[in-house]
C-alpha cells in the first residue's frame, strides 16, 4: 500500500469513483449538502462576504486509512477510496485561476472567541473535534462564472490505487473490480477490498492466543 505521507485520500461512492477514472478529472462540489453544519457555514459565509457566484470544493484526507474516515464519508457498501499521488495532483491545480488549496487547520472555540478569523480562512478552518480526519482541501472560486460542479483534469499516474468499500458484499468484489480495470487507462492500477473491519491476518492471531494462568 502506498505510503500516507505521498498521497491523498478521496472517499466517496462508486458512481463518483467510475467518473473519476472514466473522465481521468476530480469534481469539485458545491458544499451546500455537506454534513457538517459549521462547514456549511463557514463557507456560506466565506462565499457570501467576497461576493461569489461560485464556491465549489473537494475534501480530501491526507492521513492514514481510519475507520472514521469510511464510516463518515463512505459508509454504505458502494463506498470507494481513490488513493492519489500528492505530488501530481498539486502540480495540476497550480497556476490555476480561481483555486485555492491547503491543509484544514482546526481550532478551538476558545481561542477563537478572542482571536476571530479572517474571512479568507473560512474555507479552511474547522472545529478542533474534527482534527483526526486530517483533511486537505480544494476550493475553485468566481465572482460571476455561476456552477454547482466543476471538472479538472487528473495528471497520468495520479490515480495509484482504488479501495472497495469494506462493508461491499464479498460475491461483489471481483465483478466490481473487473469492471474498473476494464475501464481505458485503468488495467495497471491496484484495486482491492479494505480489510479494515475484517482482516484475515489479524483475526488469526486471537486464533493463537495462549492461556498464560491469569
Amino acid at each position: 500500500m502506498t505510503s500516507s505521507g505521498t498521497t491523498y485520500r478521496r472517499y466517496t461512492n462508486l458512481a463518483a469513483a467510475i467518473h473519476m477514472l472514466q473522465s481521468k478529472q476530480i469534481t469539485l462540489l458545491s458544499p451546500e449538502k455537506w454534513d457538517d453544519g459549521n462547514d456549511r457555514h463557514f463557507m456560506e459565509v466565506y462565499k457570501d462576504k467576497r461576493s461569489l457566484q461560485t464556491l465549489v470544493a473537494i475534501c480530501l484526507a491526507k492521513d492514514a486509512d481510519t475507520y472514521g474516515h469510511w464510516r463518515v464519508f463512505s459508509p454504505n457498501g458502494d463506498g470507494v477510496c481513490v488513493i492519489l499521488r500528492k505530488d501530481l495532483l498539486i502540480a495540476s491545480f497550480e497556476g490555476v485561476p480561481g483555486i485555492r488549496h491547503g491543509e484544514v487547520n482546526y481550532r478551538e472555540i476558545r481561542h477563537l472567541r478572542s482571536d476571530p478569523p479572517a474571512v479568507y480562512e473560512l474555507p479552511f478552518l474547522k472545529r478542533w473535534p474534527y482534527r483526526s480526519e486530517g483533511e486537505y482541501r480544494v476550493l475553485y472560486e468566481h465572482a460571476t462564472e455561476v456552477a454547482k460542479a466543476k471538472d479538472f483534469p487528473l495528471p497520468n499516474g495520479c490515480i495509484t490505487e482504488v479501495v472497495l468499500s469494506p462493508w461491499m458484499p464479498e460475491p461483489l468484489v471481483a465483478s466490481v473490480k473487473r469492471t474498473l480495470k476494464s475501464i481505458e487507462g485503468c488495467s495497471g492500477i491496484s484495486m482491492y477490498q479494505s480489510t479494515l473491519v475484517k482482516n484475515p491476518e489479524w483475526t488469526s492471531i486471537t486464533d493463537r492466543a495462549h492461556n498464560d494462568g491469569r
